[in-house]
């Protein structure tokens, strides 16, 4: 019989269960993570700030509450991390540049003050790219240390992988939630555009920028959407559409899977397709998933294009200040700077226009479908020094739609390859319900996946 599980390689609904029994407490759910993270940040780099006696006060209050008969709350003892673009009441928030190091804005996000309400321990600050774009910093793949972990939310997927916490939350323009958990081998869901709460979080587009989060287990992914995303009467169109049978259940017919190949489809390595093809038709035995392959529309192929458009003009506008702290930014960002300035507001309001084309024709052609499945990436995890082949991350991150990052393949230098799910806009609960399925029929297993080396031969 196999030795239990340490508590930090549980997930968070893993986690609550022992702490309603009372079989631990927050404390040593906290220990165990922050014990962790001593034997194995070295590996990862995962954390900008990390705050163990801060952690350790909300642990012990939080089962002086749980002693006294307090009720418990949705997350409560569960341990977060945090990507440092989000603000923070007690923790720096210097979003990957140096010229914000040290800066403590005074307040919490939304997203985070939603989290401690409900019970959750912060127990610091992920790494980040430079403003969340493209510069790589020092967080390690924990698979590979030679290779990327992906660059923007990179500090919360190799957190998430390296057993650091159950829970991190990142932030998506193109991919930056995808991607890492993809190279990680971990889940990373971005829900529908504007359904997790901007507030107190960094802007660097206002029609792209889109918040999520990282797991290492399919279940904890609703989990945490029911916590955090916005409700109530002030969204009603989102309410609506997230409150609709016909939308968020698919019946009594199988699932209809469109299985997509994007203008971006020539980049992906040899493998990837293959071990793609054998994955789809590991999904398809039996019954219960129908594949069907469709042209996408036309107009995606200009996604990359339209997004480059929007991302750089309003780069130019938001980093203004920062751009003349020349000395203080990567030339990465003094580029795509450069070339925003050079954008006129006509070239913008166009490329905002045609956004909403694209999403339309999209949300058309997924109208007859429960999701959308392609491969999250090109392949394994590039080299630190070798360029990322362009993948399809940013055509749904333009389409404002909910898209998943399963960890379903691996490559033939054994690191891992995620399969990307997506689905209409607001159609997150079918999008979730797919991954439940999967899970339940052996086909989504629970991250990281494959298991980082380090962690290799663990009872």
């Amino acid at each position: 019989m196999s030795a239990p599980a340490p508590l930090c390689r549980l997930g968070a609904r893993d986690l609550l269960e022992k702490l309603g029994r009372r079989d631990i407490t927050a404390t040593d759910v906290v220990e165990a993570c922050l014990g962790q993270i001593r034997s194995s940040e070295p590996l990862a780099k995962a954390w900008t700030h990390l705050s163990p006696e801060l952690a350790r006060a909300q642990a012990i209050r939080l089962d002086e509450n749980a002693a006294a008969g307090a009720a418990a709350r949705p997350l409560t003892g569960v341990p977060v991390g945090v990507k440092d673009v989000f603000n923070t009441i007690d923790m720096p928030t210097q979003m990957g540049s140096l010229i914000w190091k040290d800066f403590t804005p005074g307040n919490d996000s939304r997203v985070v003050f939603g989290v401690r309400q409900a019970g959750a321990v912060i127990l610091g600050k992920t790494a980040t790219a430079e403003f969340a774009v493209h510069q790589l910093g020092e967080t390690l793949n924990p698979h590979h240390p030679a290779h990327t972990p992906g660059t923007s939310s990179s500090g919360s997927a190799a957190a998430i992988a390296a057993y650091h916490v159950p829970v991190a939350l990142g932030t998506q323009t193109a991919g930056s939630i995808v991607r890492p958990a993809s190279y990680c081998g971990v889940y990373g869901f971005k829900p529908s555009f504007g359904l997790l709460p901007r507030t107190g979080v960094l802007k660097t587009t206002d029609s792209l920028d889109t918040l999520g989060y990282f797991t290492r287990k399919v279940e904890d992914l609703r989990l945490l959407f029911e916590v955090i995303r916005v409700k109530g009467p002030n969204f009603p169109i989102s309410s609506s559409a997230l409150a609709d049978p016909g939308r968020q259940s698919k019946g009594e017919r199988p699932w209809r899977v469109l299985v997509a190949r994007p203008h971006t489809w020539e980049f992906l390595r040899d493998y990837t397709r293959d071990l793609f093809t054998e994955q789809l038709s590991r999904w398809s035995a039996g019954s219960g998933v129908e594949l069907v392959e469709r042209e996408l529309p036309k107009s995606t192929r200009r996604a990359h294009e339209v997004h480059a458009v929007i991302y750089n003009r309003t780069l130019a506008y938001y980093f203004a200040e920062e751009y003349r702290k020349n000395e203080l930014v990567s030339p990465v960002l003094k580029d795509m700077i450069e070339r925003g300035q050079k954008t006129t507001l006509d070239e913008y309001k166009a490329a905002l226009a045609e956004q909403e084309r694209i999403a339309a024709d999209v949300d058309s052609l997924l109208g007859g479908f429960d999701v959308l499945a392609t491969p999250s990436v090109a392949g394994e995890a590039p080299l630190r020094n070798e360029a990322e082949r362009p993948d399809s991350c940013l055509v749904w991150t333009l389409c404002g739609l909910p898209a998943i990052n399963v960890p379903a393949m691996v490559g033939p230098q054994g690191l891992p390859i995620g399969i990307q799910l997506a689905s209409r806009r607001y159609n997150d609960y079918l999008l979730l319900s797919f991954v439940e399925e999967l899970s339940r029929r052996g086909l989504a297993p629970d991250g990281p996946y494959p298991v980082p080396p380090p962690f290799r031969g663990e009872t």
